[in-house]
C-alpha cells in the first residue's frame, strides 16, 4: 500500500503532512480505504458520537487529498506538455575554448613607471610620496570578472581603490568561487615603495580557468588604480609564452577627487569604472590632464612569462608584513619618458589705482601668479605683471 504510517497519527490526517504524504492520483482509492478502515473496528456503543466525528474528519481529509492530488496531476501534465516545445539555452560560441591538456605556471612582473618626468603635474613628492599598493589578482574562468571597464565597481573594489583594503574583495572572490566555481586561485605581490620599481609573483592556470585579472592601487589617489581584466593566457590547445601589457590609470567611480592628494569626496550616485586619459576628466585641476598630449604615457606595465612547473604553493599573506614594503627591483629597462608640462597661471587681478600727478598721465598695474611651473621643456610662464597709462580721476 502507498500510504506510509509515518504520514498518519491515530488514523487522523495531519494538515502539515500534506506535502509529504500526497499520493499518486491512481492510488487515492487505496488511501481512502486505509483511512476509513478503522471505522469498521469501533464498538457499537462508541459509534454514535466518535464514529460520526471521525467520519467527518476522514471525509475532509480525503477531500483535501483529492483536491491537492488532482491539482498536482494536472500541473505535471501541463509541464510535460509545454516541455516538448522548450529547447535548452544555446552555449556561447564566441568565447574561444582552451583545450590545453596540462596546467601552466607563470611569473608576473609588475613594473611601475610613475615618474615625475613622465607625470610632472602635481606629482606626489611627500605625505605620502608616489607608490604602489599590493597587487591582488585571481585566475578564473570566462564567466567571472573582478572588475570591468564601464561597469560599477563592487564594494570590494571600492575599498581597495580608495583605501587599499583587500579583505572585502577577497571575500567577494571567495564567495564567487564557492557559488559558481569560477575562481581557481588568488595571487598577491608586495607593494612598491616609489612610483618606479617592480614586484613579482607566480601563479598557476589550467584549461577551465585560463584567465588572469588583477588590480593595483595608485598611492596617493582618490580611487585610482591600474589592472588587467580577464586576460586569456591560453591560445587554443597551448599556453602563451611571453606577454607584455602597458597599463593606464582607471577611476573606480566612487570618489570625485581630481588630484592625487584630494580629500575624500564620495561620488553620489556612484559612477562606472572609466579609464583616465590626457583629456578625461576634462577639468584643468585633474592630475592627469595634459591637453597637449593625445594619449597618456603608460603609468605601469606587466610582463607574463611562462616558466617550468614547480611544487611551490603560492599563498596570500594573511597580514601585511614589513617585507611587503621592500622594493624588489629598481631597474627600469625602458627609456625614460619626459612629458612636457606647460606653465599654468592665474587670471589677471583687477587694475590697480592710477598713480600720477594731476593733469599728467599716470600708470596702473595688474598681476597674476603661477599655478603650475613648467617641466620637461614645457611652455614657459608668461609675464606675471602688466602696466598701462592712465589719467588720475580724483584730482582737485
Amino acid at each position: 500500500m502507498w500510504a506510509d504510517s509515518a504520514c498518519w497519527h491515530n488514523s487522523v490526517f495531519a494538515r502539515e503532512s500534506v506535502d509529504r504524504c500526497l499520493p499518486p492520483p491512481g492510488e487515492v482509492t487505496l488511501l481512502s480505504t486505509h483511512l476509513l478502515q478503522p471505522l469498521t473496528h469501533l464498538e457499537p456503543r462508541a459509534k454514535s458520537t466518535s464514529s460520526f466525528r471521525y467520519f467527518i474528519l476522514s471525509m475532509n481529509a480525503i477531500r483535501n487529498i483529492l483536491s491537492l492530488s488532482e491539482a498536482l496531476y494536472h500541473l505535471l501534465l501541463m509541464v510535460l506538455t509545454l516541455g516538448r516545445g522548450v529547447r535548452s539555452m544555446p552555449v556561447p560560441t564566441d568565447i574561444p575554448m582552451c583545450t590545453a591538456s596540462e596546467t601552466a605556471q607563470y611569473r608576473l612582473t609588475f613594473t611601475g613607471k610613475w615618474s615625475q618626468a613622465a607625470f610632472p603635474k602635481q606629482y606626489p613628492v611627500y605625505r605620502p610620496p608616489a607608490q604602489w599598493s599590493n597587487l591582488i589578482g585571481v585566475t578564473h574562468s570566462s564567466d567571472y570578472h573582478i572588475w570591468q571597464r564601464n561597469e560599477f565597481a563592487s564594494n570590494g573594489v571600492r575599498e581597495f581603490a580608495e583605501k587599499g583594503e583587500a579583505w572585502t574583495i577577497l571575500k567577494e572572490v571567495e564567495a564567487a568561487g564557492e557559488r559558481i566555481q569560477s575562481v581557481y586561485g588568488i595571487l598577491s605581490a608586495p607593494a612598491v615603495v616609489g612610483g618606479l620599481g617592480q614586484m613579482n609573483t607566480e601563479f598557476e592556470v589550467f584549461a577551465r580557468h585560463s584567465y588572469l585579472s588583477f588590480v593595483v592601487r595608485l598611492v596617493p589617489s582618490p580611487d585610482w588604480f591600474v589592472g588587467v581584466d580577464s586576460f586569456d593566457l591560453c591560445d587554443g590547445d597551448h599556453w602563451k609564452e611571453n606577454m607584455s601589457l602597458e597599463l593606464f590609470p582607471y577611476d573606480a567611480g566612487t570618489d570625485s577627487g581630481f588630484t592625487f592628494s584630494s580629500p575624500n569626496f564620495e561620488t553620489i550616485p556612484q559612477d562606472k569604472i572609466t579609464q583616465i586619459t590626457s583629456s578625461f576628466p576634462s577639468h584643468p585641476a585633474n592630475s592627469f590632464f595634459y591637453p597637449r598630449l593625445k594619449h597618456l604615457p603608460p603609468i605601469a606595465k606587466v610582463t607574463l612569462t611562462k616558466i617550468k612547473k614547480t611544487n611551490q604553493i603560492i599563498t596570500l599573506p594573511v597580514e601585511p608584513t614589513q617585507s611587503d614594503l621592500l622594493l624588489t627591483g629598481n631597474e627600469i629597462e625602458d627609456s625614460p619618458i619626459n612629458t612636457p608640462l606647460d606653465c599654468e597661471v592665474s587670471v589677471w587681478s583687477p587694475w590697480g589705482l592710477c598713480k600720477g600727478k594731476c593733469g599728467d598721465s599716470g600708470v596702473q598695474h595688474r598681476t597674476r601668479y603661477v599655478l603650475m611651473h613648467p617641466a620637461n621643456s614645457g611652455v614657459v610662464c608668461p609675464l606675471l605683471e602688466e602696466e598701462r597709462k592712465c589719467f588720475p580721476d580724483n584730482c582737485l
